[in-house]
């Protein structure tokens, strides 16, 4: 009765089983929180070299037409600019892809993210 078929009863027991899936459960402890923050820290790279290229664009404009300091162009103005982007302004990752663009500002003040006030993304970003 020990044999099926011509072979030896094979199998798992329940206790090898739940060590597997002990094994599973404390890998997946241990990634899961460190997959999360890399997602964070990238979206928020992201983010700042959206800016930087926004900032460029804006004094690249302001160089080529010899706008004053108190000047705020449009995303039409700064498009041209913006390099591989095309003619899409880039908006913030948390966002997604229809969100608000940047908040372009005047000359003289960098461009704003419009998500800082999302803490996990405003921890990353330049004052």
């Amino acid at each position: 009765m020990n044999q099926i078929r011509g072979h030896p009863k094979a199998g798992f027991t329940l206790v090898e089983i739940m060590i597997v899936v002990a094994i599973i459960g404390l890998l997946a402890a241990i990634g899961i929180p460190n997959f999360v923050r890399a997602r964070q820290t990238s979206q928020t790279n992201a983010c700042i070299n959206n800016l930087r290229m926004v900032d460029e664009a804006k004094q690249e404009w302001a160089l080529e037409l010899g706008q004053a300091a108190g000047v705020i162009p449009s995303s039409g103005q700064l498009t041209p600019y913006m390099g591989h982007t095309g003619n899409v302004m880039p908006v913030c990752p948390l966002s997604g892809t229809t969100g608000p663009a940047y908040n372009i500002m005047v000359l003289t003040n960098a461009p704003t993210c419009p998500n800082s006030n999302n803490i996990s993304h405003n921890a990353f970003l330049p004052i």
